[in-house]
């Protein structure tokens, strides 16, 4: 009886301590990192400082890895840079970013690719060569960490991007397919979404899908911190964009359920870990004198995105005749420019999406009704206007000061636009494209880049600076 009981104990001793073990999954994540190559030795030192303490360290993507960097949008192989670079630090997935589809060469990048491609909001067809998946599991020392991947589809049924380069290419709302992944929760002892759908999006799912473990964002460029609060004991992580921060990230695992959960914020750009290989790749992919050339001179700091984005409307304006610019928020992908000299790869960093220039010929009436529609109701989204002033009214009860309640246009000497004139706009093809479905309106193709119009204009100038015009005027009701 005695050897019985002492075998019954050592039973009992043994299953208690192997189902009562404690278990840390640790992760470096990432997203909007929009090809900023010159970060990648700082962020491959930070891995290689991980995985020294955490031999199975997860790095992971929440998309937009590209577009914002002509080194690597306009390489022989578009993006392959990114890829080789994310490659070297060990990169284990990515979701879709809606600017992943800029250019078409998602297919080809996908073959160059150690890492996986994981979304289960689109569909596409086999001769498109997307290699997506939806969901996969992740062996990391016995446990099975699972990600499913979404990106953001907007109103018009797709990402972000010129409705070209996703043409065949399907996508459901990431609220219609969240919903099927419950049971593949069951199935792991993590669940983590990898999400291109926005901060606010992923509070929304995090409130309705407590059963997910992790979101780790993207899209918005929200810089959180290691204070934010579980939403509905979800943990919710999301940097600004060009690798400004990564975070790591610690799952604690007990019998099967994750029981803790917190993150650090590590600053990328300013770190002194550098990883010496990938440096030398970055050196190596930077050496292209094309990009060297100096364009113009701005003898003052651009300090304001929508400062660059008003000198680009007026370029616009000027390279083609045209009388009002309309360009998207958004059309501008650098935030300032410092006072010196500006370079081809400052120009095409600014205007990366190899946009043509499009000429319209719309009423008053209706670019006032486009910018209402077009802007959603929200300053964000809200396009920027040259040739006109935009005078924009938000609702002062809004804590977040972006929920517009009605918008003015208005010529540059304060006069009320003429709502029956027809006016010469001029646009890139990315606005055109949602402008002829909202006003069922139709358009011509200058056939040349926006950002040929932006060099031809420094060139002339030779000296360029702020207008000192605000094209738009905001205030509170």
């Amino acid at each position: 009886m005695r050897k019985k009981d002492l075998l019954l104990g050592l039973v009992i001793l043994l299953s208690s301590v192997c189902y009562g073990q404690k278990q840390e999954i640790h992760i470096l994540a990432t997203n909007d990192m929009h090809a900023n190559i010159d970060a990648f030795p700082q962020l491959a030192g930070i891995a290689d400082s991980l995985r020294a303490l955490y031999p199975s360290l997860l790095i992971l993507s929440a998309g937009d890895n590209r577009t914002g960097n002509p080194i690597n949008d306009a390489y022989k192989i578009s993006s392959y840079p990114i890829v080789a670079l994310m490659n070297q630090v060990g990169f284990n997935a990515t979701t879709l970013g809606n600017h992943d589809f800029d250019v078409h060469s998602l297919a080809p990048l996908m073959g160059y690719s150690n890492f996986s491609y994981i979304c289960a909001n689109i569909s596409s067809p086999d001769e498109a060569g997307l290699h997506i998946v939806p969901t996969q599991i992740f062996d990391v020392d016995g446990m099975k960490i699972g990600i499913i991947g979404l990106v953001q589809v907007n109103s018009q049924g797709h990402p972000d991007t010129h409705p070209d380069n996703v043409e065949g290419i399907k996508f459901s709302l990431p609220t219609e397919v969240i919903t099927q992944y419950e049971d593949f929760s069951h199935q792991c002892d993590a669940t983590i979404l990898l999400s291109h759908i926005g901060y606010a999006e992923d509070v929304k799912m995090a409130n309705l899908y407590p059963w997910i473990d992790l979101i780790i964002g993207g899209h918005t460029h929200t810089q959180l911190s290691a204070d934010e609060p579980l939403h509905n004991g979800v943990l919710i992580t999301q940097n600004k964009n060009k690798l400004s921060m990564a975070t790591h990230i610690t799952l604690t695992i007990n019998n099967g359920r994750v029981t803790d959960k917190k993150a650090e914020y590590i600053p990328v750009k300013c770190s002194t870990q550098k990883n010496l290989l990938v440096d030398a790749m970055v050196q190596y992919f930077n050496k292209n004198p094309y990009y060297e050339q100096v364009i113009a001179k701005a003898d003052r700091s651009f300090k304001e995105r929508d400062e660059l984005t008003f000198m680009m409307c007026d370029a616009f304006i000027e390279e083609t005749k045209g009388e009002i610019c309309i360009v998207n928020n958004g059309g501008v992908r650098i935030d300032s420019l410092p006072a010196g000299d500006i370079t081809m790869r400052d120009v095409l960093s600014m205007d990366p999406f190899n946009n043509e220039a499009v000429e319209m010929h719309l009423t008053g009436e209706e670019i006032t009704r486009l910018l209402n529609t077009y802007g959603r109701g929200s300053l964000y989204h809200l396009p920027r206007v040259g040739g006109v002033v935009c005078k924009a009214s938000i609702d002062k009860k809004d804590k977040k000061k972006d929920r517009l309640k009605h918008i003015k246009v208005m010529t540059l000497d304060g006069k009320k636009l003429d709502l029956n004139r027809t006016y010469k706009v001029i646009t890139n093809s990315y606005v055109a494209s949602i402008c002829q479905p909202l006003l069922n309106c139709s358009y011509n193709s200058l056939n040349v880049h926006t950002s040929d119009l932006l060099i031809g204009y420094m060139r002339k100038h030779g000296t360029i600076h702020p207008s000192g015009v605000n094209h738009l005027i905001v205030t509170e009701d």
